[in-house]
């Protein structure tokens, strides 16, 4: 595996109707995001998402931790955690999770920005959410 700073990233935006997907390089700090794929009550397609990793070969992998605002944990902070602890048991990669406060907010806004309301769909959302949870766990690592 490269060492951190090199390292190939798919970052997760988990949801139970809708998982987005960025892949990541740490050494640029930036992110591309993936086709969203879909999910059933939180469970993915899991032969689209083996394709995926196949595809991409991720060093680590960082799904996003919904917190409440005053970062308490909700239903959904499990239900990512379950998420997540699937991706490393499948796929045997670190797995890492960051919070991913207001990263919808922050996606819609960056959305909006660069094509007004017809380009807030949800999947582009949820892809682009990931992108900005990429963005803030490589902030925080390398500050």
């Amino acid at each position: 595996m490269p060492e951190a700073g090199f390292r190939r990233v798919l970052a997760f935006d988990f949801g139970t109707k809708s998982i987005g997907i960025a892949v990541g390089q740490e050494v640029t700090g930036t992110a591309s995001p993936l086709p969203a794929i879909a999910a059933r009550d939180g469970i993915p397609d899991w032969d689209k998402l083996a394709a995926i990793f196949d595809e991409w070969q991720p060093d680590v992998v960082v799904v996003g931790l919904p917190l409440n605002m005053d970062g308490t944990e909700q239903a959904m902070t499990q239900r990512a955690r379950k998420f997540a602890n699937r991706l490393h048991n499948r796929y045997r990669v670190p797995v890492e999770a960051s919070d991913e406060r207001l990263s919808t907010a922050d996606a819609k806004a960056m959305l909006f920005e660069l094509g007004g309301y017809k380009k807030l769909t949800k999947d582009k959302i949820d892809s682009v959410s990931a992108c900005v949870i990429f963005s803030s766990w490589v902030e925080n690592l390398y500050g």
